[in-house]
């Protein structure tokens, strides 16, 4: 099993993570109350955070995945929301990506720019 961090540098990340999906898939009828939440494991504890950019890539390769795999509904209907280190300083950002759909928070829902956090879509 290749490491996290193995995972992104050999461009694996995808594979792992519709690899997952798929277990899922085979379960899964109503799509409509299904949440995914990416996290990169990669990220968990290294003080390394996805960029933007790398966060939708996974977002989309998930979209893209559901509408070919499952079906368009299925794509349509998900909710795939970012869990990767979201604070006040990147969540307009991220919040603007058209794959991310919300956000799970962790340590920074303690703060009080969690405030910040839940109306970056504003």
């Amino acid at each position: 099993m290749l490491t996290g961090f193995k995972q992104r540098e050999g461009n694996k990340t995808i594979d792992v993570v519709t690899t997952q999906l798929k277990a899922v898939s085979e379960r899964t009828k109503d799509w409509s109350k299904i949440v995914i939440a990416y996290e990169p494991v990669w990220a968990i504890g290294t003080g390394k955070v996805a960029s933007t950019e790398q966060a939708q890539e996974v977002h989309a390769a998930i979209r893209k995945w559901l509408s070919s795999t499952v079906s368009q509904e299925a794509s349509d209907a998900t909710r795939i929301i970012y869990g990767g280190s979201v604070s006040e300083k990147n969540c307009k950002e991220l919040a603007k990506q058209e794959d991310i759909d919300g956000f799970l928070v962790g340590g920074a829902s303690l703060k009080p720019a969690f405030v910040d956090i839940i109306n970056s879509r504003l």
